[in-house]
């Protein structure tokens, strides 16, 4: 059985979907793999790499998916890939359901069985299958060298025969896998750090990484967190003394970093003009959500868009493992022919099309 790895071809995107590492791996599930020439470019990973790891070199995207089972892409496949996929393709990826309407309905419209990862359920079972985690980690990381390249200071205290160098200020908005790492990365680098975030469990987290939590802890945000570990909507009351708070913070930062994201929905807004125009001369803000509006209204922060293909070298790695993880989930071990089992919970979660149909519930209208 054949799986395909094509090349991306969205502006920016230097990530690959398979590494050497991962096809060694696909192919001891008995799998032929097939990758198009230049594939891992944006990962310094040339196609002799994947030759010697046993792979086929096909010329082009529709010589790589024409016969093939399966096909791993970072990215949604362009209306070429689509065209040329096999009716039955089981096709894994980032697929932004949520913004890639018109490539979710080609596919349905070709036949082809698409997963989004970014659909998977948070379940012990699917961690080594979570993309959104590994790309997150390195996103956080990457802020924050981002914003030390770009500070005009050094970030550590710095005790000199001329006199000490204050350390510098870094406040992490939203701490989860991104978040966290961003906090870790900073206090390596020797900065003062503080975090805030709407849910409780994290200020132990926060703390236990050698930050400073910043929220207002009453009883009311001792409380607001679900049963299932989701943030409850707080009072008007809560929210103006927590933005008070929060705005009182900003105002002292060197480095503000904002990661908060809401699925299929616009970024919040984390910092406003007003907490912007308070910060000192030199101060950076790097938004990591400006792919979906961004944290902060303005023009003037620092930020990339796909973070994570700013490492594309590390972040393959990470993702072509999650990858293979799912494969070996939806291939028979013995036969090595697909097996999808469609009452499983990983494979539900993560289905967008089936036999035609938009499937997955978030997107049925």
């Amino acid at each position: 059985m054949n799986l395909a790895v094509t090349r991306e071809r969205r502006a920016g995107e230097a990530r690959v979907a398979a590494t050497p590492e991962s096809v060694r791996k696909l192919k001891g599930l008995g799998l032929n793999v097939i990758i198009e020439t230049g594939a891992g470019e944006g990962a310094r990973i040339a196609d002799s790499d994947y030759a010697d790891a046993g792979a086929e070199i096909a010329a082009d995207a529709t010589s790589a998916v024409r016969d093939a089972q399966i096909v791993l892409k970072v990215r949604a496949p362009d209306s070429a890939e689509i065209e040329a996929m096999p009716r039955g393709t089981v096709l894994v990826g980032l697929l932004s359901p949520y913004t890639e309407g018109e490539s979710i309905a080609a596919l349905a419209a070709k036949g082809v069985d698409a997963f989004a990862m970014e659909f998977l359920p948070r379940i012990s079972r699917a961690q080594s299958m979570d993309v959104l985690s590994s790309q997150a980690n390195l996103a956080g990381y990457k802020a924050v060298i981002d914003a030390a390249a770009h500070f005009g200071r050094a970030m550590p205290m710095m005790m000199t025969a001329a006199g000490t160098i204050a350390p510098a200020r870094v406040f992490i908005m939203g701490v989860g896998v991104a978040g966290l790492q961003a906090i870790a990365t900073a206090r390596r680098l020797g900065a003062i750090v503080s975090a805030t975030d709407v849910r409780p469990v994290t200020k132990e987290q926060v703390e236990s990484l050698g930050a400073s939590f910043v929220a207002v802890i009453d009883e009311e945000f001792r409380q607001a967190e679900t049963a299932a570990g989701y943030a409850k909507e707080m009072s008007k009351e809560y929210q103006a003394k927590q933005a008070a708070l929060v705005a009182e913070t900003v105002k002292k930062q060197d480095i503000v970093i904002t990661t908060a994201l809401i699925p299929g929905r616009r970024a919040p807004t984390l910092v406003t003009e007003d907490m912007v125009k308070s910060m000192k001369r030199g101060s950076i803000i790097v938004d990591l959500a400006v792919e979906q509006g961004g944290n902060c209204p303005l023009l003037t922060i620092m930020g990339f868009t796909n973070v994570p293909a700013r490492l594309a070298v590390d972040s393959s790695s990470l993702y072509a493992r999650n990858l293979f993880n799912f494969v070996s989930l939806i291939v028979d071990k013995k036969t090595g022919a697909v097996a999808l089992d469609w009452n499983d919970e990983v494979v539900k979660g993560a289905g967008l099309t089936r036999n035609g149909q938009i499937v997955h519930p978030a997107l049925k209208g």
